[in-house]
This record gives structure tokens, sequence and C-alpha cells, in this order.
């Protein structure tokens, strides 16, 4: 054997798996088809939200939580209803149990740290057993995704040092061996070196291939969120035709080949057709890899017109159910929605997912994270209004809803149709009481001190000048995660259709579904990719070094 076990995937649950075995006395091989400066992948990218369960940060804000009330919140959201729903929801219930019980302290001992306010995403909108999370439990990294990354990278790259770990860049596996019916490795193409910055696509161009063996295989490879066309043939029949136009929120090597791959070797692939994409979705002015795309994470006081200027139907507002605003856009006729706010909601509400979109977090920089209580809006959410083409300018709103109709250049915003939406909205701010939903969200969640501080605007008008400029968003469809993937049990093993293991293949991270095939069921209640990472990548570990 080259090693005991080998990894396919340097992402985060790959790092993660990767140091445990190590941990657990185990050598490893870990293969990744892009090159070294994208060890980390994905999670690299992204905000770094954790959801996290009665936390310090939790109750120094104020919040009651318990392990009983995000399990409600879970099983609400899931909607688990299919018979290969058993793993996933036994995954599920695991890993709310890890995030109320020691995954903080786990993090904690290895330097990851958290931004003192907790986020409340996904706020549901529904009844207390419907979808949605019933306190704030979004809990930010100090460094962002970067910061989740560094302790696992760190202790993989010192394994490389002291000869446990072999980390072999630019190697595309294409096939998994299959010996008496036991995986027994994997062969595949060593690609060409490529020195692209990270997220930038990298070319594909052969330079030999190479085959190697190992007691077990974990994938460990990603979802398929880079690949449109996967996303849409697997797109969900019960929201229709699948979207003509996409931007992507990840990387172009996000391809999903692993799975087919697992799949012929007789690994059983389940709940294809759930996935994770976002609806308030922005092109990147400054684009890193093909059809590159941010999304807007907004706070709950922007008003949200569909593509003809009428109001989207409660509860969905922004930050409060992003499936079920999915379903609702792809009834439309039309895939891509507006924002219409002001200047004071953009700097009190507009944050952007990413890393690179949040240098004061990412950067741990106190000195510029102290702006952001400062008037104006933070750096690149400014550049994005200066620079980005889903973006409309104006002091009126006629002028508003004609350079929004240059945007798409289709003509479909009757200034009438959003002038009224505008208007009717804006003669609910004269009270305290309303019967408008959305009103009574956003005051109702500035009675989180969180919420107030530094995330929703206080009420007011639209048409008010002094909040002003007028602003117009064009929201595109942006993909992101797939919810279903390689079944598997909780020791991580991959699971044949029949429900038996594959003897020699585990899996875990987005590849898994992040736990069984799918333990979010079809909704997610954020900040559970990166965890689910964190869980299924240390829980196959345990398996293979059990097994």
């Amino acid at each position: 054997m080259d090693s005991d076990v080998i990894v396919v995937g340097a992402g985060l649950a790959g790092l993660v798996a990767a140091a445990e075995l190590v941990r657990l006395g185990k050598s490893v091989t870990v293969l990744e088809q892009e090159g070294e400066q994208s060890l980390g992948g994905q999670a690299f990218w992204s905000f770094g939200g954790l959801f996290l369960v009665d936390s310090p940060e939790q109750r120094r804000m104020g919040i009651k939580d318990s392990r009983e009330l995000a399990w409600q919140d879970w099983v609400g959201t899931a909607g688990f209803d299919r018979p290969e729903d058993e793993w996933p929801k036994r995954w599920a219930e695991a890993y709310v149990d890890f995030a109320a019980g020691e995954k903080r302290s786990w993090l904690h001992a290895m330097g990851v740290r958290f931004f003192p306010v907790v986020g409340w995403a996904e706020r549901g909108g529904y009844t207390a057993q419907g979808h949605g999370n019933s306190v704030p439990r979004f809990h930010i990294t100090w460094g962002t995704g970067p910061g989740v990354v560094e302790p696992f990278a760190r202790r993989v790259r010192q394994a490389e040092v002291d000869g446990k770990v072999q980390l072999k860049f630019r190697h595309r596996v294409d096939r998994l061996t299959v010996t008496d019916g036991v995986v027994t490795g994997v062969s595949g193409t060593l690609l060409s070196p490529d020195e692209s910055a990270r997220g930038v696509a990298t070319t594909r161009e052969p330079l030999g291939e190479f085959e190697l063996n190992a007691a077990a295989v974990v994938v460990t490879s990603g979802g398929i969120g880079g690949n449109f066309d996967l996303v849409r043939k697997h797109w969900p029949k019960r929201m229709g035709a699948a979207p003509k136009r996409l931007i992507s929120g990840v990387p172009a090597h996000v391809d999903g080949r692993m799975l087919g791959i697992a799949e012929e070797a007789g690994a059983n692939l389940i709940n294809r057709d759930r996935m994770w994409h976002y609806t308030e979705g922005i092109e990147n002015w400054d684009p890193i890899w093909p059809h590159h795309g941010i999304r807007i994470l907004p706070g709950p006081s922007s008003l949200w017109l569909d593509a003809t200027g009428k109001r989207l139907p409660a509860p969905l507002f922004p930050g409060f159910d992003t499936l079920g605003t999915l379903e609702h856009i792809m009834t439309t006729g039309h895939e891509y929605t507006w924002f219409v706010l002001t200047q004071k909601i953009l700097e009190k509400e507009f944050a952007l997912s990413g890393s690179e979109q949040n240098p004061d977090l990412t950067g741990k920089d106190v000195k510029l994270l102290l702006k952001r209580v400062l008037p104006g809006a933070p750096g690149p959410v400014e550049a994005f209004k200066k620079h980005g083409s889903d973006f409309a300018v104006a002091a009126t709103l006629p002028e508003l809803v004609a350079k929004m109709n240059g945007i798409t250049g289709e003509g479909l915003l009757d200034y009438e149709t959003v002038r009224a939406a505008v208007t009717a909205r804006d003669a609910e701010m004269d009270n305290t009481f309303t019967k408008d939903l959305q009103v009574t969200a956003l005051r109702g969640a500035r009675n989180y001190r969180g919420d107030k501080l530094i995330r929703v605007a206080s009420p007011h008008r639209l048409l008010d000048p002094k909040a002003g400029p007028l602003i117009g968003v064009r929201l595109n469809l942006l993909t992101r995660k797939t919810l279903g993937g390689l079944q598997t049990d909780l020791d991580g093993r991959v699971l044949r259709a029949d429900g038996s293991p594959l003897p020699g293949l585990y899996a875990a991270g987005e590849a898994a579904g992040f736990g069984g095939g799918g333990m979010h069921g079809y909704r997610s209640l954020e900040g559970t990719f990166l965890g689910g990472c964190l869980f299924s990548g240390r829980q196959a570990a345990r398996g293979v070094a059990g097994s």
C-alpha cells in the first residue's frame, strides 16, 4: 500500500479527515486536482459562518437557545419525507448534538474565535414548527473561511513534514479501484502544473497517469455547484424547468466528477434534486472564476419585487426563506428579481458573502472592523454599488425604475406597479402598528440588540429624501451547495443501493450531502455547511480508524 488511507479532495472536509486520521495513527495521501494554492477548497472563500447552539456568544447577546429548540427548527426546516432519509435524519440529529455540545470547545481549543454578534439567518416567518431559525445562531468566525481552514491545514502541513501525510496536488482521480468488491485505491491523471491564482480556472492538460493503493479511500471532493450542466440535469422537477441563466458562487473545479466516479464503483447517490442555491446573487464586477457571483446577505428592510415590479408574497422577505423564495421565483416566468432600498438601508443591512468581500473580518483587523458602526457602507459594498452591473442609483423613483429597466433591456418594470408597492409600504411607517408583515418583522428584529446595533436599519420611508439616494439591485440565481450526495452511515461508510456498506469507501463533506447523503433535507438553517464538513470529516476519519 502507498498509505493507510487516500483522501480525495483537499477542501475543509478532506483536511479535517486527514488531520484526524493522523491523530489516530494512520498514514494519509491527500489527492487534489487543483494546485497547492487551492488548499482549503470552497471553505477558503466562505464567510465563515458556523451554526452553534446555546453558545457563550448567544448567551452574552441575551439569546436563549437549546438543543431541543434547535432540533425542532432543523426538523421543521429539513422536511424529511423520503424512505432514503433515514440516514440523513440520523446524521442531522447527531450534528445538532455536536453543534449543541463539543463543537465550539473543540474549535476553540484549536484557536478558532468568533465575532461577538451572532447573526440571524433564515428567519423563516411561518409557524414554530415550520422552517427557520427561532433564534440567531449564525456565528461568524474571526478570520472568516480562512480562519476555519487554518488549524486543519496547519496540522496537515505539519504531518507532511513529519512524514505522515503526502499532499499530491494536480492529481485528478478518474477511477476507484475495486478488487473483489472492495475499494482498494484510485487511478487517474496527473495534470500539468498551473500556478494560476486561487479560484481561477486551471488547465486540464494531462501530463501522465498515476495509480495508488490504500486500505481505505475517503471521498471529500465537494458538490456540483460549478457545473451548470449537472445543476440543470438534476434540477428539482417540483420547481419546473431549470434556469437558463445562472451565476456561480463556487469555482469551476467544483464539478461533481467524483460523485459519478463513486457511483460507477457501486456507491449509492441519493437526493440529487436537493440543492441550495441563493436568490440574491449579483455578478462580481471583479470576477475570479467563470460566471463569478456574490451573494448579498441582506437585512430585512429592502422591498423585494419580481421582474415585473410586483412585491413578493409574505413571508418571502430578505433573509427569511431561501428555498421558498426560489420556488416562488420559478413560478413567475422570470429568473431574476429586484431589491429596492435606500442608501440608509444599504449602509446598515448589506453584507456580502465571501472571505474576500470582508477584509476586516478575514484579516482580523479591528480598526477596519470598527468602521462598520460609522456612517457609510463597507468598502466592498460601495464598490459594488459603483461598479456592479446589477446596481441602479437615482434620486427619484421614476429615474430609478428607468435605470433598472436599462439594466435588463427588457423594460418589464411598470413604473405605476413599482410606485404602488413603494408608497403602500411607506404608508405603513406612520404608526408603530401595521398590517404589513415585513414591517412587523423588521421592527421585531430590532428587539434583538445584535440586529439593532449593526444589522437592521431604523424603520423609515423609502421615499424619504434624507435616507437616499434610492437604489435598485437586480438579483440573480446563484449556484452554491449540493444537499444530496453519497449515502453514508454514521461512520462515514459509503453505502450501496441495497443499504450495505461498500467496503473500503468512505465519504464526507458536500460529496456526502454533509452527512448521510443529505442531512439538511430540503433546506439549510445556514452555518451548517462548514460545520457539516467539520463533523462529517471527523466522523469518517474515526470510522476508518475504527474499522
